[in-house]
């Protein structure tokens, strides 16, 4: 079994996997691959949005007689991706209550709605 990963999280991965060096599409999609399943088709939607809110930046390097676009994390991009970092251990925190069967109150208002307003300006 695999859980889909898509919207807000799958652009947390995204970030997270470029936080250390700037990558190329397909390596990009290389990388991601090796912890879940996603295509190259659904992760170019992603970096195009990644790229309109200014969490992203890319340029080009010639490679081999062509140019491979190259995609890297803006100041934007890191802030954002702490924010995702802190959502995600209070949603992980509250789902591994159900899975474990423990019974409590969930940790904060935030985790229950997965609000990451801040991390890209929507509401």
């Amino acid at each position: 079994m695999s859980f889909v990963v898509a919207g807000v999280l799958l652009d947390a991965c995204v970030l997270g996997a470029l936080s250390n060096a700037p990558a190329y599409g397909y390596e990009l999609t290389q990388k991601m691959q090796t912890r879940m399943d996603i295509s190259e088709s659904a992760l170019y939607p992603v970096l195009r949005r990644l790229l309109k809110d200014d969490l992203l930046t890319s340029y080009d390097e010639p490679y081999d007689g062509r140019n491979r676009r190259y995609y890297k994390l803006t100041k934007k991009g890191a802030v954002a991706l702490r924010e995702y970092e802190t959502a995600w251990q209070q949603y992980k925190n509250n789902i591994e209550q159900f899975l474990l069967h423990q019974d409590g109150e969930p940790q904060t208002k935030q985790a229950r709605s997965c609000d990451t307003s801040g991390a890209n300006g929507e509401k």
